[in-house]
């Protein structure tokens, strides 16, 4: 199964995606990663958009797109493949949609993940990471997981913050990007949400609020 994925983050796409592809045959590819495989390996389109990128400038769609399709046709993805991260506005929505036909690839799903904004913020900026095992669940904003003091709720290791959950001002501009319902990546969403009425892709929204568990189970009874 070929899945595209979108949520905003602190909504735990990663995690998501990660859940598909240990219960199904597929790959899970996020577009930063084949950004640095393609200049790392040093191919045409890589070499073009390290020129772009060494500028400060964005990498045009004429590069990306062509990379990430050829990513898609790799030995690894021949089973079904999750695509992360792209598209992130309406035009590279609408530019992708055309490659994947032109390719002859079928879009088998989308999944939205659906979380307010202001939760999405209190999940990044709430986070504390144990020293112990970074995985034991640990947010002052939520009382079901909320620290004891300085301490980890599950085993009482140290806790920490990473440096970019911090950062206000960039949590606020990738959500600026995700959330405009216009231009945004959530015009991209919504731009796949109708072709889906036409194409016969099936559109899950999946509700984030939960605990993980809840979700993951909620996102394996639609993928059918």
């Amino acid at each position: 199964m070929n899945i595209l994925i979108f949520g905003p983050n602190g909504s735990g796409k990663g995690t998501m995606g990660a859940i598909v592809k240990d219960k199904f045959p597929t790959a899970h590819i996020e577009s930063g990663v084949i950004f640095r495989e393609n200049i790392k390996g040093g191919t045409d389109l890589g070499k073009k958009a390290k020129e772009f990128i060494d500028k400060g400038d964005l990498v045009p769609d004429d590069i990306t797109i062509p990379m990430i399709l050829d990513r898609l046709k790799k030995d690894d993805c021949k089973k079904g493949w999750l695509l992360d991260g792209f598209p992130r506005n309406d035009v590279q929505a609408k530019k992708l949609a055309e490659a994947l036909k032109a390719s002859n690839m079928k879009l088998d799903f989308v999944i939205e993940i659906l979380l307010d904004r202001d939760i999405a913020k209190k999940r990044i900026m709430g986070r504390r990471l144990c020293a112990n095992d970074n995985n034991h669940p640990n947010n002052i904003y939520f009382d079901a997981i909320k620290p004891n003091g300085d301490k980890c709720r599950v085993c009482g290791g140290s806790l920490s913050t990473r440096a970019d959950d911090q950062d206000e001002t960039a949590i606020n501009k990738r959500h600026d990007i995700y959330y405009d319902k216009n231009t945004g990546t959530l015009a991209a969403a919504y731009f796949f949400k109708d072709l889906s009425k036409k194409e016969g892709t099936k559109y899950i929204e999946l509700d984030a609020s939960a605990d993980v568990k809840t979700v993951a189970d909620a996102l394996m009874k639609q993928l059918v």
